[in-house]
């Protein structure tokens, strides 16, 4: 069970609606929906926060699932300090932060055990080291892949969502993409198919004729925003219509596709 399962689970227990917890904590609706339906890959800390004390529950429950903080463990400020300039990172400084703390780590368990079983310890730390950043050279970067299997046909829900990080190409086209999602059917062909990797911008709204990332009731949908409906490429599909919604969404907007072989 991860952090957004346990936040869904006391919700559910106290009958707390999402429009209920955003007015309880001053989360705009929006920035709580992405959170919720996973969308959000690095939400704020003090938006975390802000939902454990308004579901009654302790950070540490919310982030790790201890029920109850019987030690008193809080965050330092130092490491809430460390957690927020973390988040500020591009994926290329978060990789190499990610594996120098992995060294620094292993430096500390090899430090503290026995003659023997530092022999066992060494081999995963050879590991670590010989392993390459992510970045492999000028013109690449990394990116998180969610994946959603986001619908391109009726919808699949957005909940529980997987990520890998891969690598792209690092130019003028890819730089203003966030993260990308997996596109499942064919109602954007012949544009896009069946499988394809998009590339999105993380932002709340589109203008009418651009292609987003949008969650209507929980539903995931990769469509062109037609004002007030979704629109599919493939003429075979009709379009959606969004009166017919009590949560309608914009999780970011479409900026490009990657090849097949990534």
């Amino acid at each position: 069970m991860d952090y957004i399962e346990r936040i869904k689970k006391i919700k559910s227990e106290k009958k707390i609606t999402n429009d209920k917890l955003s007015e309880m904590t001053g989360i705009p609706l929006g920035t709580l929906s992405k959170i919720m339906a996973g969308i959000s890959d690095s939400p704020k800390l003090s938006n975390i926060v802000a939902i454990a004390e308004a579901l009654g529950c302790s950070l540490d429950y919310i982030v790790s699932g201890v029920p109850e903080n019987n030690n008193n463990f809080l965050l330092t400020s130092n490491e809430i300090e460390f957690i927020e300039a973390y988040r500020k990172l591009d994926p290329y400084s978060q990789n190499i932060v990610n594996t120098v703390a992995k060294m620094e780590a292993e430096r500390a368990e090899l430090a503290s055990v026995s003659v023997s079983e530092k022999k066992s310890i060494a081999p995963k730390r050879a590991k670590i080291l010989s392993t390459p950043s992510t970045v492999s050279g000028v013109g690449k970067r990394s990116i998180l892949l969610y994946d959603l299997s986001v619908s391109a046909g009726t919808g699949v829900y957005l909940d529980d969502a997987e990520t890998s990080e891969i690598t792209i190409p690092d130019n003028d086209k890819t730089r203003i993409a966030d993260f990308a999602l997996r596109i499942n059917g064919s109602s954007m062909e012949p544009k896009y198919h069946d499988g394809d990797i998009v590339l999105v911008e993380d932002t709340d709204s589109v203008e009418v004729g651009e292609l987003g990332i949008f969650v209507l009731d929980g539903n995931g949908y990769f469509k062109m925003f037609g004002g007030d409906r979704l629109i599919s490429l493939n003429k075979d599909y009709g379009d959606i219509l969004l009166h017919g919604y009590s949560e309608v969404v914009c999780c970011g907007k479409v900026v490009g596709r990657l090849k097949k072989r990534v």
